[in-house]
């Protein structure tokens, strides 16, 4: 890989990384930092990394960074299981894309990171296996569990409409 190369990556992808790093994080600092801290990365690998699969090395970076910094902040915090929003949503409200990023926060990381990289950024499962370093089939199973559970919580259209 050249210069010429990490120049065309960071204006080809720094976008699509960081909107997947911020879907999983909700904290626009942090994913700044992670995405900072994957083009660092490339930059320090750049003669070792092949030009063709600089996309699935800056996402593989940046999801173990998330998964870092998701373990470390749930290291930092202590949850109360009583006040755990319930499996499912039965309130009267019509912003389909505000009731849906809810129920995505409320699936376990890895769950989160899979569904997120096939459904918003359209990688396939041999992909996101590569990324995540899941095998193909763990990766849908992970895929399917959280479409159930989204379309549990959500429920039928008639609760949100």
């Amino acid at each position: 890989m050249t210069v010429e190369d990490y120049n065309q990556a960071v204006s080809w992808h720094a976008d699509a990384v960081f909107r997947f790093v911020l879907k999983n994080i909700k904290d626009e600092e942090k994913a700044r930092d992670i995405v900072q801290d994957s083009f660092e990365k490339l930059w320090m690998h750049l003669y070792s990394v092949d030009a063709t699969k600089v996309k699935s090395y800056l996402f593989s970076t940046a999801y173990h960074r998330t998964i870092d910094v998701i373990r470390k902040d749930q290291r930092q915090t202590c949850y109360d299981e009583s006040q755990l929003p319930e499996d499912g949503h039965s309130d009267h409200y019509s912003d389909v894309g505000e009731v849906l990023n809810q129920a995505i926060q409320l699936l376990p990381d890895d769950q989160r990171s899979v569904l997120l990289l096939r459904d918003y950024e359209g990688y396939s499962y041999k992909e996101i296996s590569e990324i995540t370093a899941l095998s193909e089939a763990q990766v849908k199973v992970y895929i399917y569990r959280a479409r159930v559970f989204l379309k549990n919580y959500i429920g039928k259209l008639d609760v949100l409409v």
